[in-house]
């Protein structure tokens, strides 16, 4: 029995089913498919960016070309944005499917498969940005040296064209770290004591 939104329980105690909840939920789920557009969006921007960098360099009579393939961790970053990419087309198309369709049924295994990729995803972008920024430190008889300044010195426009793509690159991590909250968020949800009156996304 319910009336303006209040439903009786069989203890006649009133609960409120009204739209506080799918206002939330709504919220949630376009939060989620802007971040991963983001994702999406700027992870193609990142590799783009990254793998056509290049620059080459004259001197005396040699020449010197510098490309993202020198270093093992922007090749690392090219990777995990192109994984990121991958993943987030997938799972854009659920969360476009989730509006269409208005809810879906959000089951534990799906929500465990969703955190899970999400907690990966987020630990390989965030690692991958960092190993772009570190791969500058050099370690030279214990000391580090940051070679950055010097590829910056001596390359410049790939050095402007790089940092454009890591921080694209950098932008796509926090995107994904903020969608493994997310995920949680509605993974444990489903475990709250309101798991059973509405579906999830």
């Amino acid at each position: 029995m319910s009336y303006l939104g209040l439903g009786v329980s069989p203890g006649t105690v009133p609960v409120y089913h009204g739209s506080n909840l799918k206002a939330l939920d709504r919220k949630v789920r376009i939060a989620e498919m802007v971040l991963r557009g983001v994702s999406l969006g700027l992870g193609v921007l990142a590799i783009v960016l990254v793998v056509t960098d290049s620059q080459v360099k004259e001197f005396f009579s040699f020449q010197k070309k510098a490309k993202f393939t020198d270093m093992k961790a922007l090749v690392f970053l090219v990777i995990a944005n192109g994984l990121t990419v991958g993943y987030s087309l997938i799972q854009g198309l659920r969360c476009v499917v989730s509006m269409v369709r208005g809810h879906v049924l959000f089951s534990k295994p799906l929500a465990w498969l969703i955190f899970s990729g999400d907690q990966v995803m987020a630990y390989v972008t965030v690692a991958a940005v960092a190993a772009a920024l570190q791969s500058g430190m050099i370690g030279k008889a214990g000391q580090a040296e940051l070679q950055w300044m010097k590829v910056c010195n001596m390359y410049g426009k790939f050095c402007n064209q790089m940092g454009e793509g890591i921080g694209s690159s950098l932008v796509v991590s926090l995107s994904m770290v903020v969608l493994s909250c997310i995920s949680a968020f509605s993974l444990f949800r489903l475990y709250g004591s309101n798991k059973n009156k509405h579906s999830g996304w």
